[in-house]
């Protein structure tokens, strides 16, 4: 399975192609500093390190994303394999660049300690990240270059990578709407985790494409007639193979009968506006039988994750099956790359495409911004509200504890065990020693020195924790000890009396 490779000239030509007036001497010297950093070591494939790099970038600049996030990608690793520090990188390319680069970092802070633990520990990180979602899209395209180079790993984590990619990875790029990368990244764990499922399902899909594609051409050639006849003038029909995993899951649910799939083989139809989806699916069906109870309206009533189309199912020429997709520009774009899309330049144009509708289950864009004709340039980072408010710090092991903004080390300690609460004197963050009443930051790494001769928690504390959890337990223990300081102080008045 050979590697494709790029070069920095590849990826310069891509940018052109992709961006209206790209600043590429930024480019170029986010590059020279992840050569020379990363000069001389190799990959376990045997290629020289800065490919990765090249190749996470090259995958951002196919999506369109801001050419700060593709700078990023650049120069994800040189912090943590270099020695390079972010404050290096904050004085060469600025706050933004810097920030994205360190929480890819911190992101590697998390530690494999079985799967569940590392499963729920991941979960939390990217929740994390998604105060400024443009890591998850870097974080994304590391991964899925990851996979495309997995042979060269040792077989025990070829099988962990694919399966948290499968178990992690691919299922938030869903909740985040972006099939296309969702798609990518189930199909390459597939192949490792399911070897002979995978070799099975690409055997029936090769056999089936064969077998249909004439058939598809047509339908193809006839949809573009019958919607040009009309003057559906900006139209664009072309065909689309299911993805291989997809196909494994849902002849799961059929038993296994290939016939009872319809979408194997699909034609999509990308038309201008709304009322062309709808002109488009009733000329369609003016032109061909649709199958009963196969009409699915996602553009008035859209999927959670914001995506927008119109299907249908017809008979073809000699009873063959066809499923239709209909749907805007637009639409395309966020089904295919899902709040990625909001960072994408319509090509030539240099504005960002205009929001269809924001994620509605996970995700709750400040919508202020997209009316500002430069919110490409002005915006630093995109807030998912749900989440604004909370923070993710680790543990020395790698676990990630779920915080309030503002949280200090005595919450972080409480929220880990009542007794390390009970008995914490100091607290190490990022291995300096910190006061208690310190606000801790996502990505910090946090320590509690404990003193198990204590004998409780400082009253005084209730004054900066932030959690109801850590001031319920200092309330409770300084309670007990004022009970027994009053009795104290009363036996011993009592005993002094009658002496």
């Amino acid at each position: 399975m050979p590697e494709t490779t790029f070069t920095i000239d590849e990826l310069l030509r891509l940018i052109q192609k992709n961006y209206s007036n790209p600043d590429l001497d930024l480019v170029r010297k986010a590059y020279a500093l992840a050569e020379s950093a990363h000069r001389g070591e190799k990959r376990l494939t045997g290629h020289e390190f800065v490919t990765h790099p090249l190749a996470v970038a090259y995958k951002l600049a196919e999506m369109g994303i801001h050419l700060n996030v593709v700078a990023a990608g650049l120069l994800h690793d040189v912090v943590e394999d270099t020695g390079i520090e972010i404050e290096d990188l904050r004085e060469q390319f600025g706050d933004d660049i810097a920030s994205l680069v360190d929480s890819v970092t911190k992101l590697k802070k998390v530690k494999y300690q079985g799967v569940e633990r590392y499963v729920e520990n991941m979960r939390k990180m990217f929740l994390a990240m998604a105060s400024d979602v443009r890591v998850v899209f870097i974080k994304f395209a590391d991964r899925l270059h990851n996979l495309q180079t997995l042979y060269g790993q040792p077989k025990h984590k070829q099988q962990r990578i694919a399966r948290e990619s499968l178990e992690i990875y691919a299922p938030i790029a869903g909740r985040l709407g972006m099939s296309e990368m969702k798609g990518e990244l189930e199909d390459l764990a597939f192949a490792y985790l399911f070897p002979k499922e995978y070799e099975r399902i690409h055997a029936i899909m090769e056999l089936k494409v064969r077998e249909k594609g004439a058939m598809v051409s047509r339908v193809i050639d006839e949809t573009e007639h019958v919607l040009h006849e009309a003057s559906i003038a900006d139209v664009q029909v072309h065909g689309r193979v299911k993805r291989l995993y997809s196909l494994y899951l849902k002849l799961q649910r059929y038993d296994n009968d290939i016939a009872k799939i319809y979408d194997l083989v699909a034609v999509r139809v990308v038309v201008g506006d709304i009322e062309e989806c709808y002109a488009a699916l009733g000329l369609i069906h003016q032109h061909w039988k649709p199958v009963p109870g196969r009409i699915k309206d996602y553009i008035a009533q859209p999927k959670p994750n914001g995506y927008q189309s119109l299907h249908t199912t017809v008979f073809s020429e000699g009873g063959e099956v066809v499923e239709f997709q209909i749907r805007t520009a637009e639409m395309h774009d966020l089904a295919e790359y899902g709040i990625a899309a909001h960072w994408r330049y319509k090509e030539g144009t240099g504005r960002p495409v205009k929001n269809l509708r924001w994620m509605e289950e996970l995700v709750n864009i400040q919508k202020e911004l997209a009316n500002r004709k430069d919110f490409m340039e002005q915006l630093e980072m995109m807030k998912i509200d749900v989440f604004k408010d909370r923070i993710f710090v680790f543990t020395p092991n790698g676990d990630v504890i779920d915080l309030p903004e503002g949280a200090t080390p005595v919450d972080f300690a409480y929220a880990i065990h009542t007794e390390i609460g009970n008995t914490c004197v100091a607290a190490r963050v990022n291995e300096a020693l910190n006061n208690l009443d310190t606000s801790l930051k996502s990505g910090d790494v946090v320590e509690i020195i404990t003193d198990k001769n204590r004998r409780g928690p400082n009253a005084d504390w209730l004054k900066f924790v932030r959690t109801r959890h850590a001031r319920n337990k200092i309330k409770d223990a300084t309670r007990f000890s004022v009970r027994g300081w009053l009795s104290n102080v009363i036996y011993g008045r009592e005993t002094t009396a009658k002496n």
